[in-house]
């Protein structure tokens, strides 16, 4: 039985005692496996995930990390294999590329007895992982279609660009639409930018030729939302009121700390959350602390009064 995010929080808070003392002196061996970083997000989630494994190599002598990263699909289900076969490891953690094509490997992995965490984008089979943490995705496209719509009163028309084709995307894009339903807003268009700046700037320039008057945009993500902006810039189009990204890049909490007009707002999704996957899974493993079920992490709405609370200028992201 899954125990609920209460029971998940209080084993990390046991992790400085039940956790410090092995149940098993045999080395137990954690699979990480993650995307490469191919966005800003992505490059904050490797940054924690490899000093969450060094620091937890030390903590916990009796645990081995095997950490790979991987640009594509298929190089990730590699890498997954590769762990099974030639390391045998006990655990994986793994933030999949892509939903669908990682579901079978998994299945897999959790076939063969191994406990399964995963993070952020979740498998296409429910019910596969032991453990999976994730931010508010639900609450995400929510948060941010709540503020579009208290922002544009009179309703408008907008674009918005996705991430790539993957359970949480779907989950943020069905919570935006439930929230400006009723609002006036009319969304003329929708494209996955896939989380990339240059994929974003091209699907914006679609979005611009197409439209000749588009009055705000959601991005849905910060690093989209910079493709989003220099497509603008490029055009000089001064029609769109503003760009509503998302996952509280450093640069962009500044432009809102600051009180850019073009970027009002954010919506946070912390790439930390590979941290706690992975310090969970070992607090599993080396303690009977309970930590299956759901870790989720809620997304706040950032705007220019709340703004430093959310700015780390020495983060990677």
């Amino acid at each position: 039985m899954k125990h609920t995010t209460t029971y998940i929080a209080a084993a990390l808070i046991a992790a400085g005692s039940s956790a410090a003392v092995a149940q098993d002196a045999e080395t137990k061996v954690v699979g990480v496996s993650i995307p490469a970083a191919t966005h800003g997000w992505a490059g904050g989630m490797n940054f924690h995930a490899q000093e969450t494994v060094e620091r937890l190599e030390e903590v916990y002598p009796q645990l081995d990390f095997v950490l790979a990263t991987a640009s594509d699909p298929g190089k990730q289900v590699n890498d997954i294999e590769d762990m099974v076969a030639t390391r045998n490891i006990d655990a994986l953690v793994v933030l999949p590329f892509e939903s669908d094509p990682l579901t079978p490997p998994v299945q897999a992995v959790a076939d063969g007895g191994a406990w399964v965490t995963v993070v952020d984008r979740g498998l296409s089979v429910e019910g596969i992982e032991d453990l999976y943490v994730a931010g508010d995705n639900s609450g995400f496209g929510t948060v941010s279609g709540e503020f579009m719509a208290s922002r544009m009163p009179d309703g408008g028309d907008i674009v918005v660009l996705r991430g790539i084709p993957t359970t949480i995307d779907n989950e943020r894009v069905d919570g935006f639409t439930a929230a400006i339903e009723g609002s006036g807003i009319n969304v003329l268009d929708m494209e996955h930018g896939n989380w990339n700046r240059d994929d974003s700037f091209t699907v914006m320039q679609d979005f611009l030729s197409k439209y000749p008057n588009i009055d705000a945009v959601w991005a849905s993500d910060d690093d989209m939302a910079i493709g989003v902006l220099a497509a603008i810039e490029a055009a000089g189009r001064d029609d769109i009121q503003f760009v509503l990204g998302g996952a509280g890049m450093k640069e962009m909490i500044k432009r809102t700390a600051d009180g850019d007009e073009m970027i009002p707002a954010n919506v946070t999704y912390p790439p930390s959350m590979i941290a706690t996957a992975i310090e969970l899974t070992a607090v599993g493993l080396v303690s009977n602390a309970p930590v299956s079920g759901d870790f989720v992490i809620g997304s706040v709405l950032v705007t220019q009064e709340n703004a430093m609370d959310f700015y780390y200028p020495d983060s990677p992201f």
